[in-house]
């Protein structure tokens, strides 16, 4: 596979010289921006060899590279070792930008290129605005996927279906309307949106194009004047354009959409998101673009009451699924049988699909025996398939796609007997865990203002994690999702009532653990003062953390009373549907803790 690799890396710079380019930029994005790709858009993954779901691979007659995060800097070692691409840690200081790179390699009057549609209008502009600091050129029609790639998997076919208004609680005629009305405040009268799940979202469609995520690929314009949905045909029954058809929606073909906006009246005015939408696009709709921001990942971003009542409801069934299955991979460990890391997965899935609802799993599970489980998203596979046998640390992280909501849990357990160090590290993860899902704020706050609670007693010690410490998640959609986050990356958009976001701190120990405790929390009124409004989480995952892996002696009573008011909710929760011997492992697993 590595020779293979080189061999590509040699036909690409070929495939350059002969469109007079000095070097190449190729994320991992598809014309709609996505962090999960159809199998069509992994050009990168094909040329480098590299699965990880986020990286640039950059490539000059002379020399690659692949820029990726912390979470993935131990996979990306591993796959690129032997390939001749360089491996550039984003993060870590000394790594250079692309952009750094490419002015420290090339010449003036040199020539980047890039395929313009799976780059933002943001993104282009400003890689333009670096390379022509130093007199280096930037091509937006390099696109070699089908040449490069002869066997590149066709665009997904699956069927559209309809997401019930009883599990979403508004109709898309209601929706779309809120859109256009945020579409006027930017002062457009029309909005094409590239994004899968606002599409989703927006006219309550689901389909299966992108593995664990439930989107359609298509592209939508909306205006007063006629709505079209860009999508491939094969894709929508009678039914759908029916659908459609009642909330004023047609549809076209999902290449149709260049000759469509050049076609747009002059006069019309098109909002497109300047971090959401292909440069490419702007040249073609010209004076008529409006640049500005989503108009539909805020109001997707806050869940009305239906919906939250499916997800509460959605995470007492995963609940109950994790109980079954967490007994399951007991059991096969107390009796000595052979348990692997896809094993787990494949219990995980088994219990999750026989419950009500059940649509398929969020994410790829991330099952990491001992160092395993330092590689923050590590993907086994036949090679690395490790065996659970010995004593050291399991973490699991799993979610599933209920139609009723989304869930994501991580859990960290010990099999054997846990070391000191390791109960240690675990307490202090969970510590900070503790404190966000406990903190009250005013409204307005965003997720980098209360980052630091989550890592506070790692920092004390001189420990920390670089991946972020909470993240969006979609109702039935991407289990990611903006434009909330709770990182020390911040973002301008404030922590608000109705948001649903992870809360996972960790640590993970090189070549012998990782610990990561995660779960779903839910914005909600705190409190009013002559302050102003103040606001609080209130968790929504319900499953025990590891009783085992506490360290009381450097706990707070508080810290103490939350553990145990917690598992006492879960344990109300699921006992109900649990039979006698589930219940007695639940109840067992939610003792109380005590110093």
């Amino acid at each position: 596979m590595k020779q293979e690799i080189r061999q590509r890396i040699a036909r690409l710079r070929d495939e350059m010289k002969s469109h007079g380019i000095d070097a190449v930029i190729i994320p991992q994005s598809d014309p709609h921006h996505s962090e999960y790709l159809a199998g069509h858009w992994q050009l990168r993954r094909f040329l480098s060899g590299f699965t990880g779901s986020a990286g640039t691979l950059v490539v000059t007659q002379d020399d690659a590279a692949l820029w990726t995060d912390s979470r993935y800097f131990l996979q990306a070692a591993d796959q690129l070792h032997g390939t001749d691409i360089a491996l550039m840690k984003e993060g870590v200081e000394d790594t250079p930008s692309i952009a750094d790179y490419l002015t420290g390699s090339l010449g003036e009057g040199k020539t980047v290129g890039i395929d313009g549609m799976l780059f933002s209008i943001n993104d282009t502009d400003e890689l333009r605005g670096n390379l022509g600091k130093k007199g280096i050129n930037l091509d937006v029609s390099f696109n070699v996927s089908d040449k490069m790639w002869p066997e590149r998997p066709s665009l997904p076919d699956d069927k559209i279906f309809i997401h019930e208004e009883k599990f979403v609680g508004r109709s898309a005629s209601d929706k779309i309307a809120e859109v256009m009305k945020n579409v006027h405040t930017q002062g457009a009268d029309a909005v094409f949106i590239s994004v899968l799940d606002e599409i989703a979202w927006t006219l309550n469609i689901r389909s299966s194009d992108v593995e664990s995520n439930p989107v359609a690929m298509a592209f939508l314009y909306l205006s007063h004047e006629g709505s079209t949905l860009f999508v491939n045909e094969r894709k929508v029954t009678p039914e759908i354009i029916e659908y459609l058809s009642q909330a004023g929606i047609t549809t076209a073909p999902y290449d149709a959409v260049e000759p469509f906006l050049r076609n747009i009246p002059d006069d019309r005015r098109v909002l497109v998101s300047v971090t959401q939408s292909a440069g490419a696009l702007l040249p073609i709709l010209g004076r008529r673009a409006v640049t500005g921001t989503s108009p539909v990942a805020g109001p997707k971003s806050i869940k009305n009451d239906t919906q939250v009542k499916g997800i509460r409801n959605a995470m007492v069934r995963d609940g109950v699924a994790l109980v079954k299955a967490f007994m399951e991979i007991e059991d096969a460990i107390t009796d000595k049988r052979c348990l692997t890391e896809t094993g787990i997965a494949t219990i995980l899935t088994k219990h999750r699909s026989r419950q009500e609802l059940y649509f398929d799993q969020s994410f790829d599970t991330i099952a990491g025996w001992g160092a395993h489980g330092a590689i923050v998203h590590y993907s086994a596979n036949k090679k690395t398939d490790a065996t659970i046998e010995g004593d050291n640390l399991l973490l699991i992280d799993s979610g599933a796609n209920y139609l009723d909501g989304t869930t994501d849990i991580t859990r960290t357990i010990a099999i054997g007997t846990p070391t000191d160090e390791q109960r240690h590290d675990f307490t202090l993860v969970m510590k900070g865990h503790i404190a966000l899902a406990t903190a009250i704020f005013p409204k307005g706050t965003r997720g980098g203002q209360i980052d630091c609670l989550a890592r506070q007693y790692l920092w004390q010690e001189g420990k920390t994690y670089l991946h972020g410490t909470g993240h969006g998640v979609g109702h039935f959609l991407n289990v990611h999702e903006g434009p909330q986050r709770i990182s020390l990356l911040d973002n301008t958009a404030p922590l608000a009532i109705g948001m649903v976001t992870s809360n996972e701190p960790g640590l993970y120990r090189t070549g012998m653990y990782g610990i990561r405790c995660e779960n779903l929390m839910l914005t909600v009124p705190a409190f009013t003062t002559e302050f102003g409004e103040f606001l609080r989480f209130e968790t929504l995952t319900l499953f025990p953390f590891d009783l085992s892996l506490f360290d009381t002696s450097i706990m707070s009573d508080a810290e103490i009373d939350w553990v145990n008011n917690y598992h006492t909710q879960v344990r109300e929760h699921l006992s109900p549907l649990l039979d006698v011997r589930e219940k007695s492992w639940l109840e067992m697993h939610t003792a109380p803790l005590s110093r």
